[in-house]
């Protein structure tokens, strides 16, 4: 056929007789103009523009600002685009009827195509170069084509052409289009007035795009990008050449951040609580029955209703775009029934003559016959299948945002409610920190999760009854069948989910249980080595993790029996449904048919499997919402206190954003309204100026009735120093707090002195917030705030630094004064980093006192006027009490004029105090100062005398040898040094592997991010069995082949049918060879589902089993050093986090892994088998995929990582501020942490923003991949069928083709998961490697003798100690020789090798040269059991374990009673024991926390007297208790173990001045040997010395 515009297969195409509109041609080339004419302008201005745009490369994005209209442009031109197809399309198809070719049939239409599609990039182009002028084109366009096009439609009717004949409808729509596209365009021109208008409006770009830190561009890109996550690539392929890091993601837009987001939610909230109280009045009007009354006040606002309120659009939105989704997926089953179905009919049909149809010379198809047409259906099924999966992801995205937005506000929510919780409730227990740090980190998340599975609740139901419906009119009742098959097991389903929760929660407790013991065996591990007690609790842990491991079984095979009805109920649904139809039905089953619903069933499955999960969450989601109701409404701080909460907010949203959006200055409302709210209560200034704070006739409690301080008078004297003392318990800390204002008052009133006025509040928040600093007198008048440090102290995660500073200002001066005064300059030296370490819970654990001088620093700081501190000495010992009182209190504090209070128990500094007040039992007992005291209530006086005078003597006999501040520091080295050496030698091996990787290029980072773990995957796969291994492998391969063969049986069953004979009555014989075959395969294929489904959970459950087990041994037998070298909290990960993803986590996603790879794989297969040629369109597919997969699974694992990474520390901010609210309370810094929990907030959701936009561009790509293998199948497939391909096969073909779309994403998701999880299997397995203890000794325990050893005689010989092979001796050629029974001192500087002499004797350290011999053995030769278990030792820092006391005493239950009390009695306990309920029995909290710092030491006393050792070891034992527990102790050491030998570490010289013979030693050797008494005769000598320091 030769080319001709108009055809030649008819005289007169080209005649003009009847007028020139007339020729239909003429009519087409028309039409033709308008696309020519934009083509003609645009392409050069598009080039001139895209050519000066190469050299900025990408124009930065804040100049991207919407058109109005720019969304409805944007469909209305994909709309555009599809009619041009169709056009396109039927043009070709009505061209195949003439008898030569006519272009003018589908050339417009092409051009149509290319011109709209430029249209969009143009009008992009524009947009982003904000240059409207040039939209001038775009106008005249649509309004050429407009016309055009209606004289088209109009010659139509005219000739009588009409809604039957598709080109009509075509024509129709393309109107509509385009005058709909010129009223855009003419909304353009009325707003922006950028033409006819003399003033064309300027416009600015969003806020947002204006600010470059804002990276999350979703909300500001054009359609198309939104709709693909185009915007994304640079970073997910940035990843690849270096991490993404926090800088990289920026901020959230503004509409995203949880302030925006929490004054949405409260602003619902408020409307609901006015609300519900108006409802509540208007009742109580109505009745007059008051119980009624009291029952309507209990109602609470609904935090449903305002969740609706503040997120209800965009969750409509979402479910729109998911019900379009769901409609489109129903269009796949049907083409596939369409194209089989013609496929099948192509062979009978004959061409009939069409030529009747002809209007202008042309034919005119029906709109029917465009859709019998195969190739057609292929491409509409590919478009539908593109669609369907956009608007699905479309409604993913937005509800995950809506979920991400409403965790935000609130997270807000309940963090405003923290800072005004009444601190009763937090210390009687009725609000527990626990129950806080659930809120934020479950329910939130409760939240979040089900309003991401929310569009499910309403989009389910119609996808179910939609699919049931075309299920029946393709199989009529029989399908039925084989829907309520499905609709059946559901409810097994939903039942399954909930036993799986159940397990899951009784799991949650036993692996907390499990945790806690791991915890305190990790804390008293040295205690427990040196005891011989590691096996017994290890014992307990095991014991705790058999139950931990009967609930993961139970667990297991809840998962295993939840994958496996997901697998099987399809096939028994198909094998219903077939089998029936195949004996009761009229008609044959047809391949068209039969794959259809096939692919239906597949379809019905997911909703009904998601139905129980998210029925289960909806479930979940109402019990948060209870709880986080009832939080909400939980008691605050007192009402009519000086406090408010909102107020700091307020602050500090107006400083932190310009005041532009609307939310801030909604913002600014509540700052006035919360300004009117009452403040403390000002002192007139009759009542006298010098009285900072006052109290008259207060009555405090702790919210019970009763009052826990009662008939309280008193006053503080402002710039003096107050001291109030009195015994312990007595309301010493109450008062202050009292005064606070954190106390509920029954009556009485505190008064403070001069409040500012608010705007003075305001400039100092300001001004510290810019960092001005206030001059001195300014700040001074800010009495608002209090320098308070709490007698618990109390840290942040933060550097040293911050912690003292605490948000004020940074200056040189005073911050060094204060470090000095504090004397922590030491203790900052010892820090890897200095005053820049991380401290803290997270951070590096300090001792008790270096964290009260901490804060006591963190209090001088402080610019404020009156400075509360609470018992500030408690854990420090003589000399810094002294140097802090001297130069902090006295002289810092006091040369400011400050106003100081002080509880205090050191009676000796009274003499220092400008103002007394002594309590007594709540009360006040007396107030004054030292000699009104002296002279009104000489009793008093003479008491604190007394006491002071013995506080005196230690003060004298005290010049420590070695202090307890020294031995802090001495830890605090320990740690350090032997960390950076263990770091150091793991360093190395990595280096040396880096440097011969790395070649200075990036490619080789590039590679190593994105390799799979293979090898760490093998050891997981090992530790379950090889056996176990082998048996998932076989099964699994032979579900997928009988999965493959169920179908292939069907396409052979229903092929054979169509080819017998045609819509006949069935006859018995045909399908008795196929029903059989198929009903087995079926079965077998159930039966396949089980077994792989158990097996790999199992798998799971035994590599978890194994590596748990393993892990507890490593540790707990890895020598003390390991401890030393490794944090406690990276060994915990192991055993929490890294356990519990192996436990619950790895099998999961492994089956998942598996199932979703072998799925695509067999699809791929059959494609492949079907139609060979559409192999070569699968190789560059592959390609893409490989890239693909490859850049996202390093994005993922980063944006991951961030995600975990900003989770802690949000946590972390809650967990602490509820812990600290006094103190933030007290200092008035609100607003300072209200900020910084946005911030973190924020920072969290960005980075889960980022992670699920990657899960969307990821799952965009690999569906439209998925589109293009169906796309290519099909063609294939048809093109096939010409040549003899069976109808069956096709349909076979593309049905497995259509599942490829579902799994290609999870393929990739699940290896990004299981990379991230794998993780976890490495850092346990790298501890798997630790060394143990040499446990076995050369001699057999039979070879000990019972009672060894019997006489306590100790000879060391030559004796050489390290800690490690790879570190410097500590002790070097030490000789000794101790009687049985002598009682030996052992003292020394710090780091003389005391304490490494110690442990060498429980060989608990490295002994390399010379030995130490009891009684005749060498220690090194016993069996450690042996050895530890004869010897006793009192350790400096008492280890008790939860449990009980006899628990505590004897682990063993060896011990009789008798003994125990006998023992009880000897450390001056058995009174104490008694009185508590349940005696022996009585429960001991974890770490002691019950009982006393003294009283846990004589614990530890009895515990050494119970074991009736002949040797005892006491290691500064005195160094952590008072005076007088330190007299008892030496008491009972002297008189109990007076026939035992006694190895006394000596930490204050005194203590073994009757010591039988003294050891003093320097630099690891020995310096002096010999009695007390000959020692301190030679008057040069060191411990002579050390006792003249003493005198």
């Amino acid at each position: 056929m030769s080319l001709s515009f108009c055809g030649n297969d008819l005289k007169n195409s080209y005649s003009v007789e009847k007028g020139v509109l007339n020729n239909g041609c003429f009519v087409d080339a028309l039409n033709l103009v308008p696309h020519v004419f934009l083509l003609f302008i645009t392409f050069p201005i598009l080039f001139i523009g895209w050519g000066s745009q190469s050299s900025k490369v990408q124009i930065h994005h804040n100049t991207w600002l919407h058109f109005p209209g720019h969304n409805m442009r944007w469909i209305l031109t994909f709309m555009l685009l599809f009619v041009h197809v169709c056009e396109i399309a039927e043009g070709i198809v009505s061209n195949t009827e003439m008898k030569s070719n006519h272009l003018h049939l589908f050339l417009p239409a092409f051009m149509g195509f290319i011109a709209a599609t430029t249209s969009v990039v143009y009008y992009h182009n524009i947009e982003t170069a904000n240059f409207p002028k040039l939209l001038l084109a775009l106008f005249i366009y649509w309004v050429l084509a407009f016309i055009t096009k209606i004289i088209k439609l109009w010659k139509f009717a005219e000739e009588g052409v009409g809604v039957e004949h598709l080109r009509f409808c075509i024509t129709a729509l393309l109107v509509v289009l385009y005058g709909l596209l010129m009223a855009v365009e003419i909304n353009v021109i009325r707003v922006r007035k950028y033409v006819f208008f003399t003033t064309p409006q300027r416009v600015k770009p969003p806020e947002d795009l204006q600010d470059l830190g804002v990276r999350f561009l979703q909300p500001f890109v054009n359609l198309l990008s939104k709709a693909t996550y185009w915007w994304m690539n640079p970073l997910i392929i940035g990843a690849h050449k270096r991490p993404i890091e926090l800088k990289k993601i920026g901020k959230l837009p503004i509409a995203m951040r949880s302030l925006t987001n929490y004054l949405r939610l409260k602003d619902a909230y408020e409307e609901q609580r006015v609300r519900v109280r108006r409802c509540t009045l208007r009742r109580c009007v109505d009745q007059v029955d008051h119980q009624q009354h009291a029952e309507d006040l209990d109602r609470t606002p609904s935090i449903w209703r305002s969740m609706y309120r503040a997120f209800g659009r965009p969750i409509l939105l979402s479910s729109t775009f998911r019900y379009m989704a769901d409609l489109l997926g129903f269009a796949g089953p049907l083409c596939i029934f369409g194209i089989v179905k013609h496929l099948d009919n192509k062979t009978e049909e004959v061409k009939m003559n069409k030529t009747e149809d002809l209007h202008f010379g042309v034919y005119f198809m029906s709109s029917m016959e465009l859709l019998q047409n195969t190739y057609v259906l292929a491409v509409l099924l590919f478009l539908a299948l593109v669609l369907q999966r956009t608007f699905l992801q479309a409604s993913y995205y937005v509800t995950i945002e809506t979920g991400i937005n409403l965790r935000g506000a609130l997270l807000a929510m309940i963090y405003n409610k923290i800072l005004r919780l009444s601190t009763s409730n937090m210390s009687m227990g009725e609000m527990t920190l626990g129950q806080i740090n659930n809120l934020v980190a479950i329910e939130t998340n409760q939240l979040m999760w089900f309003l991401f599975l929310c569009p499910n609740l309403w989009a389910m139901p119609v996808q179910i009854i939609m699919g049931v419906i075309l299920l029946h009119y393709l199989l009529g009742y029989s399908a039925l069948i084989g829907a309520s098959v499905i609709v059946l097991l559901a409810p097994f389903q939903y039942l399954i989910a909930t036993k799986l929760a159940d397990t899951q929660k009784s799991t949650l407790d036993y692996s907390t249980d499990r945790l806690k013991k791991t915890t305190e065996i990790l804390k008293g591990i040295k205690l427990l080595k040196l005891y011989a007690w590691e096996n017994i609790f290890c014992d307990s842990v095991l014991e705790t993790r058999g139950k931990e491991l009967t609930s993961l079984r139970t667990f297991a095979f809840y998962t295993s029996m939840s994958i496996f009805m997901n697998a099987a109920i399809p096939i028994a649904a198909v094998l219903a449904t077939f089998v029936t139809h195949a004996y009761f039905s009229e008609f044959r089953l047809r391949p068209a048919e039969a794959f259809a619903s096939l692919a239906l069933f597949h379809i019905l499955v997911t909703p009904l499997f998601l139905l129980s999960t998210v029925v289960r969450f909806a479930v979940k989601a109402v019990v948060s919402v209870q709880k986080l109701g009832e939080f909400l409404q939980s008691e605050e701080i007192g009402e009519d206190s000086w406090r408010n909460g909102d107020m700091s907010v307020s602050l500090d949203s107006c400083k932190k954003h310009t005041v532009t959006t609307k939310a801030i200055n909604r913002k600014q409302r509540y700052k006035m309204d919360s300004y009117e709210q009452p403040m403390r209560r000002q002192l007139r200034p009759s009542e006298t100026e010098d009285v900072a704070v006052k109290v008259s006739d207060g009555y405090f409690t702790w919210g019970t009735n009763t009052s826990t301080l009662s008939d309280i008078n008193i006053r503080v004297p402002t710039g003096q120093l107050t001291m109030i003392v009195g015994q312990v318990g007595c309301g010493k800390s109450s008062l202050l707090l009292a005064m606070l204002g954190e106390m509920q008052t029954l009556s009485g009133k505190v008064y403070w002195s001069k409040v500012p006025d608010c705007e003075m509040l305001h400039d100092v928040y300001i001004s510290r917030e810019y960092g001005t600093d206030f001059s001195q007198e300014e700040q001074s008048k800010n009495r608002y705030s209090v320098a308070y440090a709490t007698q618990k102290s109390w840290l942040l995660n933060a550097t040293v630094e911050d912690n003292i500073t605490f948000g004020s200002p940074f200056n040189k001066q005073r911050y060094k004064a204060v470090i000095d005064a504090c004397s922590l300059q030491p203790d900052i030296d010892l820090l890897p980093f200095g005053d820049q370490t991380e401290i803290g819970e997270r951070g590096i654990n300090l001792s008790g006192g270096q964290r009260q001088r901490i804060c006591v620093a963190r209090a001088l700081y402080q610019n404020t006027n009156i400075v509360f501190l609470d018992d500030p000495f408690s854990a420090l010992d003589i000399h810094l009490s002294d140097h802090l009182m001297q130069e902090g209190i006295l002289k810092f504090l006091q040369d400011d004029k400050r106003t100081v209070v002080l509880v205090t128990h050191k009676l000796q500094y009274l003499i220092h105090a400008d103002w007394i007040i002594a309590m007594k039992d709540g009360s006040v007992l007396r107030e004054g100062t030292l000699k009104d005291i002296q002279t009104h209530d000489v009793e008093l006086y003479e008491h604190w005398k007394t006491l002071m005078n013995r506080q005196d003597q230690e003060l004298e006999k005290d010049t420590e040898i070695e202090s307890q501040t020294t031995l802090e520091r001495k830890t605090l080295r320990r740690a350090f040094y032997s960390r950076e050496a263990k770091t150091h030698i793991d360093d190395e091996d990595e280096e040396e592997q880096e440097e011969e990787d790395e070649e200075d290029s990036l490619s080789t980072t590039t590679s190593r991010r994105s390799k799979i773990p293979w090898k760490v995957c093998w050891r997981y796969l090992s530790s379950g069995g090889f056996l176990l291994v082998f048996v998932v492998v076989t099964s699994k391969l032979a579900k997928h082949s009988v999965m493959v063969a169920i179908d292939y049986w069907l396409a052979a069953w229903t092929s054979s049918n169509f080819n017998t004979m045609e819509h006949k009555p069935i006859i018995n014989s045909d399908h008795q060879s196929y029903v059989p075959v198929f009903i087995i395969l079926c079965a077998a294929g159930i039966v396949l589902c089980l077994i792989t489904s158990l097996t790999v959970e199992f798998l799971g459950l035994t590599a978890a089993s194994n590596l748990h087990h393993n892990l507890l041994n490593k540790i707990i037998h890895a020598p003390l050093r390991f401890f030393d070298i490794t944090p406690l909290g990276q060994i915990l990960n192991r055993f929490s986090a890294d356990t519990n993803i192996i436990d619950q986590h790895i099998p999961s996603t492994l089956e998942s892994l598996t199932r979703s790879t072998l799925l695509c794989l067999s699809a791929i297969g059959v494609v492949a088998f079907v139609t060979p040629a559409s192999l070569i369109a699968l190789v560059p597919l592959a390609v893409a995929f490989y890239f693909i997969q490859k850049y996202f699974r390093v994005a993922s694992r980063d944006l991951q990582d961030l995600d975990d990474s900003t989770q802690l520390p949000l946590l972390c901010h809650f967990s602490e501020t509820a812990e600290g609210l006094t103190t933030i309370r007290a200092f008035r810094h609100e607003a300072r942490f209200k900020q910084r929990m946005l911030e973190l907030t924020d920072t969290n959701n960005t980075a889960y923003l980022f992670l699920s936009a990657a899960n969307r561009w990821l799952e965009v790509r690999t569906d439209y991949l998925g589109a293009v293998i169906v796309l290519t199948a099909a063609v294939a497939a048809i093109w096939m069928s010409f040549y003899g391909l069976q109808s069956g096969l096709v349909g076979l073909g593309l049905t497995y083709a259509l599942t490829v779309t579902n799994y290609l994403n999870w393929v990739v998701r699940n290896l990004a998961d299981l990379e991230v999880q794998m993780a976890a299997v490495k850092k346990v397995d790298s501890f798997l490697s630790t060394e143990s203890e040499n446990y076995e000794g050369s001699l057999d325990v039979s070879q000990v003798p019972e009672d060894w050893p019997q006489h306590g005689e100790i000879k060391i010989q030559d004796l050489c100690v390290r800690y490690d092979p790879m570190l410097k001796p500590v002790l070097k050629h030490v000789n000794a020789f101790i009687n049985p029974g002598q009682k030996v001192g052992i003292c020394g500087r710090t780091g003389s090798g005391k304490s490494s002499l110690s442990l060498a004797f429980f060989n608990m350290v490295d002994v390399f040269h010379g030995k130490i011999i009891i009684d005749g053995i060498d220690i090194c030769k016993l069996p450690l059991q042996t050895l530890r278990s004869r010897l006793s030792i009192i350790l400096q820092d008492p280890v008790l374990f939860s449990g009980s006391i006899r628990f505590n005493l004897d682990p063993e239950r060896t011990c009789t009673d008798d003994r125990l009390w006998e023992a009880l009695e000897i450390a001056q306990l058995k009174n104490m024991v008694r009185s508590l309920p349940g005696g022996l029995d009585a429960v001991v909290t974890e770490g002691g926390e019950n009982f006393s710092v003294g009283q846990r030491q004589l614990f530890c006393l009895a515990r050494a007297f119970v074991r009736k050792s002949s040797i005892l070891i006491m290691d500064e034992a005195t160094a952590s208790i008072d005076m007088a527990t330190e007299n008892i102790l030496q008491k009972v050491v002297m008189t109990a173990f007076a026939d035992r030998t006694v190895v006394t570490i000596a930490h204050r010289v005194h203590t073994i001045l009757t010591a039988d013979l003294v050891i003093v030693m320097k630099r690891g050797n020995i310096l002096e040997y010999g009695t007390p008494q000959t020692l301190m005769e030679q008057e040069d000598g060191m411990f002579a010395s050390f006792v003249k320091a003493d005198m």
